[in-house]
């Protein structure tokens, strides 16, 4: 029997996962799904194929990744148009996507060696006689857990780091865009034909899990809080390290001084791109009261413009169908609790689509403040200043990224942020800076994924010692004498003790 599809949800039908538009429920990819077993072969495979390619060294992964890079950036179009059928998400955006994905490739490929080669450390007194130096191998095989909302340029912010530090890649895609997932392997495959370097297994939610506990050297997952902490709790049984990118609800500071204009653009962008299905999308903001009443105006006429709908529009349909409820849940909230809708509100949810909806005056302990919502909606709430406007931002467990308009105080407002990141004047472009860290603290998970720290988190050190001379200050040793630890103290008193 058939089963019946709900446009966006992903169904198995044969063995295999299904996966529809939400717009138009028009199939876009069957992949087999996979087994425990299956999932503990690849992770096999990928070990073997893991050693091949550490052994090439950095520069032939380097060359590698490079053809990679290369490969993407000519197909854009191509995988644009896919991350369009499966996901919904306008074209325009789905090349943005790419294209930010593309860099992070390139430079994750070219700075390997700098950020992980062996390099010398200088030695310190106490053990002059040694020589001190240290390199970062890598960990072997990573599991990456891939989100359905950036389907390229999430996994790729994990696989293609974990693959210039010399590891082998298994990727669980998204159940909502596994055609996506495969499409980034299969062409990873067309440029590295040697060993399966780099894999997928689909499934639902019991593949991540077999995943986590398939053996794997690390598991780089982003998706929500909730499963965020059920992968955590699977790769606890075997003390397989983790990084979590998970939920976010950021804010953006509107300071006295700031440029509005400016601030009503970024806002609108930050909140609505993607159909505000972004974890670091600004969801909440806070005004200062002398330009509340004018940022607010200025959204509400920038975001009033956009279009939506499945083909040519600025805003897609919402991905995940049940997300529908949830977003319609906050709005119906906030209204019920004093808020105002300035734009849009109950009426904007017309599944799959949701129009954009600005809500003010929406008390702090509402849902559509307190959790993540993941739509195209935005609460703006006027504050006394810049104090108050970061108290309320850090109020909350959340702590990805966030965002700051203003001149003379923005840079230190956005230091004051408990967040992993912040945007001055602009929204969501740390994402897009291959050589800055990504990550959050709290609910919204933790460890980095980009930049230096990025490459490292795919890594772990390796310190060696090795003696070069004689010891001046015997100390590691039984043949040490009295007259070796009474030179010992004296070198440390001179030393350390003034």
């Amino acid at each position: 029997m058939t089963a019946v599809h709900v446009p966006g949800t992903p169904v198995i039908e044969d063995g295999r996962l299904v996966s529809t538009s939400p717009a138009t429920g028009a199939e876009a990819g069957r992949l087999p799904v996979a087994t425990a077993a299956d999932v503990e072969r690849a992770v096999a495979l990928a070990r073997s194929a893991g050693e091949w390619w550490a052994g090439l060294g950095f520069t032939g992964r380097r060359e590698r990744l490079l053809r990679w890079r290369g490969l993407l950036a000519r197909r854009i179009e191509e995988l644009a148009e896919l991350v369009h059928a499966e996901g919904g998400k306008p074209v325009a955006d789905a090349v943005v996507e790419v294209v930010t994905a593309v860099e992070h490739v390139d430079w994750a490929a070219r700075n390997a060696r700098r950020v992980l080669g062996p390099r010398r450390v200088r030695s310190r007194l106490v053990l002059a006689e040694f020589s001190a130096h240290l390199e970062y191998q890598p960990h072997g095989v990573v599991g990456v857990i891939g989100p359905w909302n950036y389907p390229v340029f999430t996994p790729i912010g994990s696989a293609a780091y974990a693959l210039a530090a010399g590891n082998a890649v298994v990727f669980k895609p998204s159940e909502y865009t596994p055609a996506v997932g495969q499409w980034l392997v299969d062409t990873f495959a067309e440029v590295v034909p040697e060993q399966p370097v780099f894999t997928a297994v689909h499934g639902l939610g019991d593949v991540g899990a077999a995943l986590c506990r398939s053996g794997v050297d690390k598991v780089a997952f982003t998706g929500s809080s909730a499963t965020a902490r059920k992968v955590m709790a699977a790769c606890a049984e075997s003390l397989t390290p983790v990084l979590l990118e998970a939920g976010g609800k950021d804010a953006m500071i509107v300071d006295a001084d700031a440029d509005l204009d400016a601030a009503a653009e970024a806002c609108v962008w930050g909140a609505l791109t993607n159909a505000g299905q972004t974890c670091i999308g600004i969801e909440r903001v806070y005004a200062v009261e002398p330009v509340f009443d004018a940022f607010v105006g200025k959204v509400v006429e920038r975001a009033g413009r956009l279009t939506v709908g499945a083909d040519d529009a600025d805003i897609g349909p919402i991905t995940m169908p049940s997300q529908v409820d949830v977003i319609r849940r906050h709005i119906d909230d906030a209204l019920a609790r004093g808020g105002r809708a300035v734009l849009g509100g109950a009426d904007a949810v017309q599944p799959p689509y949701v129009r954009p909806t600005v809500l003010v005056d929406v008390p702090e302990d509402s849902v559509a403040v307190r959790e993540e919502t993941f739509g195209p909606t935005l609460t703006i709430n006027r504050v006394r200043d810049a104090d108050e406007a970061v108290a309320r931002a850090n109020a909350l467990s959340y702590g990805l990224g966030g965002s700051v308009f203003g001149r003379r105080h923005a840079v230190a407002i956005a230091r004051r942020l408990r967040s992993g990141m912040a945007s001055v004047n602009s929204s969501l472009t740390f994402a897009g800076m291959s050589t800055l860290p990504f990550g959050g603290v709290g609910d919204s998970g933790f460890g980095r994924i980009h930049g230096e720290d990025g490459l490292r988190e795919f890594s772990r050190a390796k310190a060696v010692t090795r003696r070069r001379a004689r010891s001046l200050l015997a100390s590691t040793t039984f043949d040490r004498t009295p007259a070796d630890v009474a030179r010992l103290v004296k070198a440390i008193k001179v030393l350390y003790g003034r």
